[in-house]
């Protein structure tokens, strides 16, 4: 067996273990000769994707016409029959082809919130790391994912640095400090298995509602009350909880789907369902650096809001936000033009909004977290919440709205039981799934990139 042979033979294994059983429909395979490009279609769950994947651990640069071409095609289909795309990433198309990433790179473009894109990275991408970038999610696997747009051999020989390939652009260095993937598998089955969880709660394209299995929960409503939430925001002020716990007691059977929780901790993000409907969420984390929104944590809330929207998925936000996390760093490093992606995120969407103010709630921050300033469908608060208009860091106490206050004030449209939660967030819901709006008629939004 030739080494061609050997890699398209492990980028079809990936491609099958992937998919369901026995549904892959290769195409171009008399033209994947010269190369180590799997590309074809087939079902996930029963539900029609298209795929391609690469493993040229020996690739050269004249066969790279002949898998961009491929590529395309992949693309074009997925696009024209309205499926998710999925790139498995074993090794990047050789760059040494002029023109071969940006033919890849626009039609990854074109199809960005028209079909959900998601790249699984099980290898080396020198060449080829934009389009992955563009993905709606990128899925690595622990010692086994690389991307940068230089490798350690350049870098080493134009700067003098000595850094290595991990240190550089590994699978942990992509997930806890770049925040380029959304999850760091065990291994390859795990990032595959990852992959398929993802696409369970998005729909085939933009045109579609997320898939949604509601009968299964047709009588769980009233067993729904969380009691423990009751005594979970501590008496002491400042003194920090789990908030994962209260995103949980609000999904179907404590379900979640984590998205980048290596990345800017202080604010999580994930995919759950609510009566058998998937969401979005988002919220603050008060055990990391108390809940304060940063640059990187307002990107990442951002980024995800965005997906949501784009493929229909309506967006529940918990809030428990001190402000702003304060230093010299974050001023100088853009917070004011990436605070404002958060903000732009939520005031863009059309998606239904549910914003959940579990305890503070101040100035800014608050603004930027799901207000009903932004245009939130539905903001309820909880008994212990504490929300601040705009101001000094150490504003004085007597700024501080309480629930009922926030109330005649039009910050929030009811307070709540803890216990209540889930029951509130399901009757909004139910409410908002007939939810009609659109934007002002335009090209496009400019947001503050």
């Amino acid at each position: 067996m030739t080494v061609v042979d050997t890699e398209v033979s492990r980028a079809r294994e990936r491609v099958e273990s992937l998919l369901d059983e026995g549904s892959f429909v290769e195409l171009d395979a008399v033209a994947r000769r010269p190369d180590s490009v799997v590309t074809g279609y087939g079902t996930v769950d029963g539900r029609p994707v298209a795929v391609y994947s690469q493993d040229a651990t020996a690739f050269r640069a004249v066969h790279g016409e002949v898998s961009a071409a491929k590529i395309a095609k992949a693309m074009d289909f997925a696009l024209k029959t309205g499926c998710p795309l999925i790139s498995i990433q074993g090794s990047g198309v050789d760059g040494g082809v002029v023109g071969v990433q940006g033919e890849i790179f626009r039609r990854a473009v074109l199809a960005s919130g028209v079909i959900p894109q998601i790249a699984l990275v099980v290898g080396r991408a020198d060449g080829a790391v934009h389009p992955p970038a563009v993905s709606d999610f990128v899925v690595t696997s622990d010692h086994a994912s690389y991307l940068f747009v230089n490798g350690p051999e350049a870098v080493g020989a134009v700067t003098g640095e000595r850094v290595g390939p991990e240190e550089l652009g590994g699978a942990r260095t992509l997930n806890a400090v770049s925040g380029i993937a959304h999850h760091m598998a065990h291994d390859q089955q795990d990032a595959i298995e990852y992959v398929r969880a993802l696409l369970s709660y998005l729909p085939s394209n933009n045109l579609e509602d997320p898939p949604a299995d509601p009968a299964s929960h047709a009588d769980a409503f009233e067993e729904e009350l969380r009691p423990e939430l009751n005594s979970i925001v501590p008496d002491t002020a400042n003194q920090p909880y789990d908030m994962l716990q209260v995103v949980e007691s609000a999904l179907d059977e404590d379900e979640f789907l984590e998205t980048q929780p290596l990345f800017a901790p202080n604010v999580i993000t994930g995919l759950g369902r609510v009566e058998g409907h998937p969401v979005g969420v988002v919220a603050n984390q008060p055990l990391r650096h108390g809940g304060c929104l940063d640059i990187d944590a307002c990107e990442k809330a951002a980024r995800f809001i965005r997906t949501c929207d784009a493929f229909n998925v309506p967006v529940v936000t918990f809030v428990d936000v001190p402000g702003f996390r304060p230093g010299a760093d974050q001023e100088l490093n853009g917070v004011v033009r990436r605070g404002a992606k958060l903000a732009y995120a939520y005031a863009e969407a059309t998606v239904p909004l549910v914003t959940v103010i579990t305890n503070k709630a101040r100035g800014g921050a608050h603004d930027v977290m799901g207000s009903k300033h932004l245009g939130a469908d539905l903001n309820l608060a909880w008994p212990t919440a504490r929300i601040a208009v705009p101001g000094p860091r150490h504003a004085p106490e007597g700024i501080f709205l309480d629930p009922d206050s926030a109330c005649e004030h039009g910050c929030v449209d009811a307070v709540i039981t803890p216990s209540e939660t889930r029951q509130h967030i399901v009757r909004g819901l139910r409410a908002l799934r007939t939810k009609r709006e659109t934007q002002p008629g335009r090209k496009h939004g400019n947001v503050p990139l």
